[in-house]
């Protein structure tokens, strides 16, 4: 893992499908849901509303709405099951292949009284969503008692319900459909036909009940088992596990994150990875080199990490798209990083149960931006995102928030080159889940930007960790004279003696008269697990401050912010640093040209084109055009298209070119192309039209 990753990062072309797709306003929608639902075509409405209506979170639905297409939409439903599928691993899915036994089986032993289908019926729904019951109880024939089922289930905490529960049903009337029975809504007098007691007092009418049915009046106030009942009423736990527990189960361990993402991705990444979105944890901060460049420091923790095996060796390629935009919605920067992962048997066998944390830093010049990152895994192709947005001052003093570490060292192996959540020497290891156990060592770690001479000497740092019941924990200040690495602060916490709980850690930087002028804050908790496994760290140490690459990023980005005399002096740095790389060059000489420089143009870019670089022609040839050198330009724009193939823009140069030499037939020929291809050009079907009306 010492090999240096080697950055590779656009051209100064925006990347106009993807910032698009990031930032373009969603489309006008119709009013009413129904409208959206009317609009489907049949076979996504009866999937919408029939086969997963009971299944589905409000997200998913939202979201599935919103696509425009059958080819989203198949794409959706193939993610919608994935995201239930057990066991991913093997072609079944047990999850799907349960629903729709479920839905069959409603359908076929329930609404038989009532016109619709049994999945519409009150016991289709419950069984679609929570399945067999473990035991069922009927009560149909008894003279003072409406018919009467029970199911009752045990052991489904895992979807956010009671351990033990039961579910009634009963016919109101004695005849047609067995309707949900609710405690609060119906009561036990509503079970009893020939009830003529007060109907105003359950205690009353939960006694007769019991008189004729113990087991039915042992569930008309409570449907939750061992839930006391002091006064006998009706039970309110039981009309919020009816009402919202139960119809949350099935999407309880669903994140609906990934249906969000698949909508916002889908234009982007590869029909291949669109339906495999995996939920993710992140983190995300800016830090400043001892240099004065600011770095963003990330880390993305995919929920899981799929390799492929050959013989003892598993691999896969982690590929990594970055996207920087402005207030504005422009590109600033855009970065692809391509690594490879080999592990052999053992090393696997010792990272099973851990989640892999791939941690990375790019820089970027001060300035208010939006960020987005996409994960993929090339082998399984699966993919997973972070979006967040990112301030870095320009001068003015600011604090970048404060982090949690679980280990902490020194690591001077690294000096002069930039790796994640590397401060000076000093190598923090955050964790995107701010979790910890007793005993563990807690590392707090920031930066202060902007500090002046007195406030660095005369100012303080104040802690303060605070409990979820408001009891403070620790609190103490601290010179800022006192710390040692610069701009970087960090405390030590060791959590031997605390209690597993919430807790808020509060950092307030003061000046000398103890007014506070910066607050950060961060919260963590405490498990009462004895351990927690830690994520293992993929990740590769970049160039540093000085590097041609480092050099190059900022030069593009202060271009694409149009600070052409900040670009310059970067994008001429990197050109000296590495003047054999042909991407540094290139952009090199477009500056120049941007700035009319076309001498230094021509002085670059032919030294590449001498040494067989073709990508170089078409400046060349524009910068030539620009000194009126036309001949030249035509010869340098002819070899561009015999390289590269037809091209609109070095068409209606050469045209241009040949309508300045006096060349008209030439002209019109290169135009008259150039629209054959493009023919929603018209200042040029306007030229082509004058030549010709000149020539008649």
């Amino acid at each position: 893992m010492s090999k240096r990753l080697v950055v590779i990062v656009s051209l100064l072309f925006f990347s106009l499908s993807l910032v698009s797709a990031l930032t373009s306003p969603s489309q006008s929608r119709p009013k009413s849901q129904k409208d959206l639902i009317r609009a489907l075509p049949d076979k996504y409405r009866k999937w919408l509303e029939e086969e997963v209506v009971y299944i589905s979170s409000e997200k998913e639905k939202d979201v599935f709405l919103r696509l425009e297409n059958d080819r989203q939409r198949d794409i959706f439903i193939e993610a919608f099951w994935k995201q239930r599928d057990p066991n991913p691993n093997t072609p079944e899915n047990e999850f799907k292949e349960e629903h729709y036994r479920r839905l069959q089986y409603a359908n076929q032993h329930f609404g038989k009284e009532s016109p619709g289908p049994g999945w519409r019926s009150d016991m289709g729904k419950i069984y679609i969503m929570l399945g067999e019951p473990k035991s069922i109880e009927k009560f149909e024939n008894l003279y003072d008692l409406y018919p009467t089922i029970i199911w009752f289930y045990q052991g489904m905490a895992e979807y956010g319900l009671p351990n033990a529960f039961s579910v009634v049903f009963y016919k109101p009337d004695g005849t047609g459909e067995y309707k949900l029975y609710s405690p609060i809504k119906d009561g036990p007098m509503k079970l009893m036909p020939h009830y003529s007691g007060d109907m105003t007092s359950y205690a009353v009418a939960f006694g007769k009940l019991a008189d004729i049915e113990p087991n039915v009046a042992k569930v008309s106030l409570s449907l939750i088992e061992g839930e006391p009942l002091t006064d006998l009423v009706p039970s309110i736990s039981s009309d919020v596990l009816l009402n919202q527990k139960i119809p949350a189960a099935p999407t309880y361990k669903v994140r609906s994150t990934y249906a969000e993402k698949l909508f916002r991705y889908q234009d982007i990444i590869e029909v291949e990875y669109t339906a495999n979105y995996i939920d993710s944890d992140a983190l995300v901060s800016v830090y400043q080199s001892p240099g004065g460049i600011y770095y963003v420091h990330y880390l993305i923790e995919p929920k899981k990490l799929s390799l492929e095996r050959n013989d003892n060796n598993y691999q896969t390629t982690i590929v990594i798209n970055g996207i920087v935009t402005d207030t504005n919605n422009q590109q600033v920067y855009q970065f692809d990083r391509r690594i490879p992962l080999n592990l052999r048997g053992d090393q696997v066998s010792s990272i099973r149960n851990r989640q892999m944390s791939f941690q990375d830093v790019f820089p970027l010049v001060p300035g208010k931006y939006r960020l987005s990152i996409l994960f993929k895994n090339f082998v399984s192709k699966e993919f997973t995102s972070l979006e967040t947005t990112l301030n870095i001052p320009e001068r003015q003093l600011q604090m970048s928030p404060v982090l949690l570490s679980t280990r902490l060292s020194r690591s001077s192996q690294y000096r002069g080159l930039n790796k994640a959540f590397l401060l000076n020497d000093l190598q923090f290891m955050p964790t995107p889940r701010n979790d910890f156990v007793l005993g563990d060592r807690m590392y707090a770690f920031f930066q202060v930007w902007g500090l002046t001479p007195e406030l660095r000497n005369q100012g303080s740092l104040n802690y303060e960790v605070v409990r979820e019941n408001g009891e403070v924990i620790k609190a103490f200040s601290k010179k800022l004279s006192e710390y040692t690495e610069g701009n970087v602060f960090y405390e030590e916490f060791v959590l031997e003696g605390w209690t597993p709980a919430n807790y808020t850690l509060r950092v307030n930087l003061q000046d000398g008269n103890n007014n506070v002028l910066l607050t950060e804050k961060t919260n963590f908790f405490i498990s009462h697990l004895p351990t927690i496994p830690r994520s293992w760290v993929m990740t590769q140490p970049v160039d540093g401050d000085n590097s041609a690459t480092v050099q190059y990023a900022l030069g593009l980005q202060y271009w694409n912010k149009k600070d052409t005399a900040r670009a310059r002096r970067y994008l001429e740095t990197a050109h000296k640093k590495d003047p054999t790389n042909p991407a540094l060059a290139l952009d090199y000489c477009r500056l120049l040209f941007s700035e009319n420089q076309f001498q230094e143009v021509l002085n670059t870019a032919l030294l590449f084109i001498n040494q067989g670089q073709q990508e170089f022609l078409e400046i060349v040839g524009q910068a030539f055009q620009a000194q009126q050198q036309y001949q030249q330009a035509i010869n340098y724009y002819q070899q561009y298209l015999a390289h590269f193939g037809t091209n609109v823009n070095v068409l209606n140069a050469i045209g241009e070119c040949y309508y300045q030499l006096g060349d008209a037939e030439e002209a019109l020929y290169a135009w008259e192309k150039s629209l054959q291809i493009e023919p929603n050009q018209d200042k040029i079907k306007a030229r082509v039209k004058a030549l010709k009306e000149k020539k008649k």
